[in-house]
């Protein structure tokens, strides 16, 4: 257990490590502690699903937890989850409400909202945004991810450790996870001409933009300017970056040659998409499920992060 004197230590070591995302400065704390819980995971795909089972802890190094933005510890989860396998369009987009958005390669939830509103009243429209909110700073590592109440240690945009041990060089399409519809997650990059596999590779951007002017004034508006501080600041302005209004676009990648819908993490909002292209499995509906704990049974250690002279291609 981690002591309290170490917890006050790192408090100050975070009010220091500062990173840049977007267009906003968040706070986010060096990942220097290695697990003594030993990640789980097994995947396989069965009767047209593809299927995770994994306790949730991530095989690569953590800020400490608790820490002065983040009171809870990290512990093992028994994650139980699938997703279609050949996943198709439907036919109008679904917004993620509070589940997470999917799984990374290595069994850890894309879970990009927050619990935190406005005055702490969960009915309000006013839901602060964990990676763009200098106003509640919630212990986020340098991964861009803390621990829920339960223990679960979550992404809440591009993880950092993951990607740069997965990525192939500088520039390259990285396959990161899987959606809850099934549609394949990757980080960063995609090919200027999205259905052109020979065309050169370049970060992509959300088509989110930051409202103008002030937020509306009264007893249940936090009232100042758009800012980024809360998720109604953004708004989805087509065209004006290269995904769509889910945070994805459909073309070729190393995995689809063929082509595919996919979602792209990003350095700007929303970071993770909140929206789905496909149709969410319900596993992803885990508002009970995700206070399970303990090892998967039958499941398997999977292996250490990849250099990039071993990194292989991900299926």
């Amino acid at each position: 257990m981690y002591s309290l004197i170490k917890s006050l230590l790192l408090g100050l070591i975070a009010s220091t490590a500062w990173a840049h995302t977007g267009n906003t400065h968040d706070k986010l704390i060096p990942a220097t502690e290695t697990l003594q819980t030993k990640p789980v995971l097994e995947t396989f795909i069965k009767d047209g699903k593809r299927v995770f089972h994994a306790n949730g802890i991530p095989n690569h190094t953590v800020a400490l937890f608790p820490n002065s933005g983040n009171p809870h510890q990290i512990a093992a989860q028994d994650y139980r989850f699938e997703v279609s396998a050949y996943p198709s369009v439907a036919k109008k987009p679904s917004p993620l409400i509070r589940q997470p958005f999917g799984i990374a390669l290595n069994g850890v939830l894309f879970d990009p909202g927050t619990a935190e509103y406005y005055q702490k009243d969960r009915s309000s429209e006013w839901n602060y945004e964990a990676l763009s909110s200098g106003t509640r700073p919630l212990g986020l590592d340098e991964n861009h991810a803390h621990v829920q109440p339960n223990g679960a240690y979550h992404y809440h945009g591009i993880p950092t450790a993951l990607f740069k041990a997965l990525k192939k060089n500088d520039e390259s399409m990285t396959l990161l996870g899987w959606a809850a519809d099934g549609f394949p997650i990757y980080g960063v990059y995609g090919h200027k001409v999205a259905t052109d596999a020979t065309s050169a590779l370049r970060q992509l951007t959300s088509s989110y933009q930051l409202k103008q002017g002030k937020r509306p004034s009264g007893s249940n508006s936090p009232g100042g300017a758009y800012d980024g501080s809360f998720t109604l600041d953004y708004k989805f302005v087509e065209g004006s970056g290269d995904l769509d209004e889910c945070g994805g676009r459909y073309g070729v990648t190393p995995e689809f040659p063929a082509g595919t819908y996919y979602y792209v993490l990003t350095d700007d909002y929303p970071f993770i998409p909140r929206m789905f292209r496909g149709t969410p499995d319900p596993s992803f509906n885990i508002r009970g499920n995700r206070n399970r704990r303990g090892a998967p049974h039958g499941a398997t250690r999977p292996p250490p992060l990849p250099t990039k002279a071993s990194t292989k291609r991900a299926t």
